[in-house]
């Protein structure tokens, strides 16, 4: 049915951890962005050629279709926005309803997190590019607040739940997943602690193969999975805050 003189869009925030705009050379004794060596977490955003906001970036999203319910709605608005047409794990985050959130009709938005595993290399339109979440353009409207929604809504599952799986590789060395886990938290972690704790949990399994050697030589390091590849709490009392 028609939905009258109020608009429902769908946005969907989409991350995925990409490498650095700045990175540092690994041993050098530094840190990149939130701590992080070589990689950040980024937001996909596409910039607006008409106003209202003209040159602001954007949400990828559009109007729910009258026969579409939310999520179908957000998967169409990824493919035909911005050419992503499969995300590792997609959820509902909240409804942004302020009157005055967009000028003219109203226009009530219902939200979603999107994540993009790491090795994936989306082709994206000219006018569509990744961002740091921690350092955005000039935002159009209220998404903005919406990015900063979904990085907190990220940021606590990765305490309590196994959603790093959207974000990693098929397969991965424990120093490569803890950079996505920085990333994504926004501060330094420890790979010892990162994985007892998520072997204990039964988040991570190791595979019985280990990664090709560098340059440099040494013991080639062990490689790991996730255990599920569907979201679930693995301990809801958790909760991974930054080093003191």
């Amino acid at each position: 049915m028609p939905h009258g003189s109020t608009v429902h869009e769908v946005l969907t925030a989409v991350f995925q951890v990409r490498a650095a705009a700045s990175p540092v050379t690994a041993g050098d004794g530094l840190l990149g962005p939130n701590g992080c060596q070589t990689n950040e977490l980024m937001v996909l955003l596409w910039q607006r050629a008409l106003d209202p906001q003209k040159g602001t970036w954007s949400l990828p999203g559009g109007t729910l279709g009258d026969d579409e319910n939310l999520e179908t709605s957000a998967r169409r608005q990824l493919a035909e926005k911005v050419d992503v047409r499969e995300v590792a794990h997609l959820e509902q985050l909240s409804v942004f309803s302020d009157p005055h959130r967009v000028p003219g009709a109203r226009r009530i938005a219902s939200t979603y997190l999107g994540l993009v595993p790491l090795p994936a290399d989306p082709q994206i339109p000219p006018d569509t590019a990744w961002h740091p979440a921690s350092k955005l353009p000039a935002m159009s409207f209220d998404h903005g607040t919406v990015v900063e929604y979904a990085r907190m809504r990220l940021a606590a599952k990765l305490s309590y739940t196994n959603i790093a799986f959207a974000l990693a590789p098929d397969e991965f060395t424990m120093s490569t997943l803890r950079e996505l886990y920085c990333a994504a938290l926004g501060y330094d972690v420890d790979t010892t602690n990162l994985q007892r704790v998520l072997t204990r949990r039964g988040v991570i399994t190791a595979t019985g193969s280990t990664a090709r050697s560098g340059r440099t030589g040494g013991r080639p390091a062990a490689l790991y999975h996730f255990t599920d590849s569907h979201l679930r709490v693995t301990d809801e009392f958790a909760a991974l805050r930054p080093p003191s």
